[in-house]
């Protein structure tokens, strides 16, 4: 009977986890698609009945996010986010993940820990471990859950500023050409967003769609900036923002900003390529040494060993 309960937790367990992780890694594309609809426009000649519209929906949607949502209301009189500003701006950076909200992503903290601290235990218990060796699985499996939401998130902000920072020059490259052949920098980001992919297409829809809804272009796209989190994108929204007020021509800025930028992922690719011998060296000695030592040096050691033991 223990081992089908432990079976069933680890089912329900690892089934609540590929949901949730599912939907923090793919709900980026997922944003995307529904964005460059509400901007382009959908093909279907009708819309579908909201029966239909609800049933068509992911099952985190239906099931898990609006679970999350109530238990995120109960539980926040008793959860301490005292840094909920600063929760909230790393899921900005993330690309907002399954649209979590920051008590949301606490209350998932404090289920992974606890679910793993238990599902711990039940595995110690089914390989018949004593009572202390299964309270220690259980309290390391605790801070183990609590770090899996910050380990999924860091990664995605990591991937998200590493692509920014790759493809902004070539995105740049052809906003300049948009703007050069007679576009406007509206119609220039609508043309980046039917030529490409990627973290900057989707968030330059999300620039038009509130632009079309009313909002600056300057603010937008100082949102977009905040959202993104990367220096170099902060330095390029800031140079068109001043050629527009100014009056200069925008095409000999991006123009500028394109050469600078590709100059500083140069500089990147060089410090990286500095760095790299250090970083081997750890390797080396701790690894590699140790068995040409021991290839090298045995056979001495093995004739010195016989000749004094004769």
């Amino acid at each position: 009977m223990e081992f089908y309960l432990t079976i069933t937790g680890v089912f329900g367990f690892v089934f609540v986890i590929v949901q949730l992780l599912f939907q923090l890694v793919l709900s980026e594309r997922i944003k995307m698609n529904q964005r460059m609809k509400n901007v382009v426009g959908s093909s279907t000649p009708s819309p579908k009945p909201i029966r239909q519209q609800e049933l068509s929906a992911p099952f985190y949607e239906r099931f898990f996010k609006p679970a999350l949502a109530a238990l995120a209301r109960i539980l926040s009189k008793y959860l301490p986010v005292a840094n909920e500003a600063s929760i909230a701006k790393k899921l900005i950076e993330a690309g907002s993940p399954g649209n979590i909200a920051p008590r949301e992503l606490v209350v998932i903290k404090y289920l992974l820990a606890g679910g793993t601290a238990v599902l711990l235990w039940f595995f110690a218990q089914s390989f018949n471990k004593n009572l202390a060796q299964g309270l220690i699985m259980a309290l390391v499996g605790i801070p183990i859950g609590w770090l899996i939401p910050d380990t999924v998130i860091n990664s995605r902000i990591r991937k998200r500023k590493e692509e920014v920072e790759k493809t902004l020059p070539d995105i740049l490259d052809l906003l300049t050409v948009s703007v050069e052949a007679g576009l406007g920098f509206d119609g220039a980001l609508m043309k980046v967003v039917e030529k490409s992919k990627g973290v900057l297409a989707d968030e330059f829809v999300r620039v038009l769609q509130e632009a079309k809804m009313g909002k600056p272009r300057r603010e937008a796209l100082r949102d977009m900036a905040d959202r993104i989190g990367v220096n170099d994108f902060y330095n390029f929204v800031g140079s068109i923002v001043l050629a527009d007020q100014l009056g200069i021509s925008i095409g000999n800025v991006l123009r500028l900003q394109s050469n600078e930028i590709r100059q500083k992922r140069r500089q990147r690719a060089e410090e990286k390529a500095m760095k790299a011998p250090v970083k081997m060296l750890i390797p080396m000695v701790l690894f590699i040494f140790p068995a040409i030592f021991v290839i090298l040096l045995g056979p001495a050691l093995l004739q010195i060993m016989r000749a004094f033991s004769g």
